[in-house]
C-alpha cells in the first residue's frame, strides 16, 4: 500500500496544504521549513492506529497537546485536520481514503475531540463521524475507531497499514555507547538505538540472509572492508554485530560496533530498514556521516533494494539537504519544495520553468535546492 496525497490544515507549520506523494518522495527546503513536521504526520497515524500503547490522545501527549501541534498561523480556524488517500499499489486509482479532524472542547476540561473521521474504501462510506451516539456521549469522542478493535474490523487493514511505518533518524552514539548510556529507549526508537534487538529478534536464516546483503554493500562501501556477523556477548547475552577488515595481518582481529564509523553504522542501519517490514519508511536525512558517493548512490539503493523483495514495494518518504543525492533523482515530480511564507509553509512540485530547465540538461539538486538556501549567506560571516 501507498500513500498518494496528503492534505493538512493548521498541522504545525502547514495552515492549508494538499501534495501528491510517490513511491520515493524527496522532502527538500530550508531549515525549521516543516520537512519533519510533514513526516510527522505519518508517526502521528501509527500512534494513533496503535490498539495497545497508542490512540489519539497518546499522540497528542508525546508532542506536547493541541497548542504546540496547532499551526501559529491557524488565526480563526481552531481545528486540526489530516486527510490521507492510499493505493494498493503504484500508479493504481486510491482505494482507501481516511480523513481525521480535531480540536480543543474550548471549556471545562478542556479535552481534544474529534470533530470529523471519515473512512472510506472505493469510495464508499464506511465510517463517517460523529454518530448519533457520539453526540449522546461526548467522551467517545476523544477516540478514534482507527485505535480501537471492536470498530476498526472493516478497515483494520488501513489500521495496520498505518501501524507498520516505520521512522528512522540513525544516531551512531547511541548505538555504540548504548551500555554506557544505559538510558529510557524512546518508543518506537526513532533513532536506531534498538536497532540491534530488532536484529537479534529475526530468525537466524531471515538475519543471516539480510546481512550477507548488507555486507556486499559495506565491500564497495567502505575501504578494506571484509565480512559482518552478528554475535551475542557469552556472558551477558547481549547483541552485537563484528566487522573484519583486511590488512597486512592475516587474519585481522574482529570490531564490534562501537568500534565502526559513524557513517558504516548510518548505512548498517539505512540498508537494514530498507529489508525489515513492508511499511512506509520514513527517512531523515540518509545522507549524514556518509560519503558523497555513497550519497549519490541512496536513490539507486532504494530502487534497487526494494524491487528485489519478493513483496510489494513499500513506499519511502526522506527528508533532505544533499545537492548529491538531490542531483541523481530523476523523475522531478518525486520532489516536494518546501517554501516558508507569512502564512506558513506550502508545499509543491517543481513548477513549469523547472521541468524545462531539467529536461535541458541540469539535474534537480541545480534547478531546486538553490531556492532552499538562505541568502544572503555572507552575513553568517559577520558572527
Amino acid at each position: 500500500m501507498l500513500v498518494t496525497s496528503v492534505k493538512l490544515t493548521n498541522w504545525r507549520n502547514f495552515r492549508d496544504v494538499s501534495v501528491a506523494l510517490h513511491p520515493r518522495t524527496y522532502l527538500i527546503g530550508a531549515n525549521a521549513s516543516g520537512k519533519s513536521n510533514l513526516l510527522d504526520v505519518f508517526r502521528f497515524l501509527r500512534t494513533v492506529a496503535q490498539a495497545e500503547g497508542g490512540g489519539l490522545q497518546k499522540a497528542l501527549k508525546d508532542r506536547g497537546g493541541m497548542s504546540k501541534l496547532r499551526s501559529l498561523h491557524a488565526r480563526t480556524n481552531p481545528e486540526v485536520a489530516i486527510e490521507v488517500e492510499i493505493a494498493e499499489s503504484a500508479g493504481a486509482v486510491p482505494t482507501w481514503r481516511y480523513a481525521l479532524a480535531f480540536k480543543s472542547e474550548g471549556k471545562g476540561k478542556q479535552r481534544v475531540l474529534i470533530t470529523r473521521e471519515i473512512v472510506e474504501k472505493d469510495g464508499k462510506s464506511l465510517r463517517e463521524r460523529p454518530l448519533p451516539e457520539d453526540r449522546k456521549d461526548v467522551a467517545r469522542l476523544t477516540q478514534t475507531h482507527l485505535e480501537q478493535i471492536n470498530n476498526n474490523e472493516e478497515f483494520r487493514e488501513l489500521a495496520d497499514f498505518f501501524s507498520a511505518t516505520i521512522y528512522l533518524h540513525l544516531v551512531p552514539q547511541l548505538l555504540k555507547f548504548g551500555e554506557e548510556i544505559s538510558g529510557r529507549m524512546m518508543e518506537s526508537d526513532p533513532f536506531g538505538q534498538g536497532l540491534l534487538q530488532r536484529i537479534a529478534r529475526e530468525s537466524p536464516r531471515t538475519r543471516d540472509a539480510r546481512l550477507k546483503r548488507i555486507g556486499m554493500a559495506l565491500g564497495v562501501a567502505v575501504p578494506q572492508f571484509s565480512e559482518l556477523r552478528f554475535v551475542k556477548d557469552q556472558a551477558s547475552g547481549a547483541p552485537h554485530l563484528e566487522a573484519r577488515f583486511n590488512h597486512w595481518r592475516e587474519h585481522g582481529a574482529w570490531q564490534r560496533e562501537e568500534q565502526f564509523s559513524d557513517g558504516t553504522l548510518r548505512l548498517i542501519g539505512l540498508l537494514w530498514a530498507l529489508q525489515e517490514g513492508d511499511g512506509l519508511l520514513l527517512l531523515e536525512e540518509p545522507e549524514l556521516s556518509l560519503n558523497d558517493a555513497i550519497v549519490e548512490g541512496i536513490p539507486l539503493i532504494l530502487d534497487r533494494v526494494l524491487r528485489s523483495r519478493k513483496r510489494v514495494s513499500r513506499q519511502v518518504i526522506m527528508t533532505t539537504h544533499s545537492d548529491n543525492l538531490i542531483a541523481e533523482v530523476h523523475d522531478p515530480r518525486s520532489v516536494l519544495l518546501l517554501e516558508p511564507g507569512e502564512n506558513g509553509t506550502t508545499v509543491r512540485t517543481p513548477n513549469t520553468e523547472e521541468v524545462r530547465a531539467m529536461d535541458a540538461g541540469l539535474n534537480a539538486a541545480e534547478v531546486l535546492l538553490s531556492k532552499t538556501r538562505p541568502a544572503p549567506m555572507e552575513q553568517l560571516g559577520l558572527f
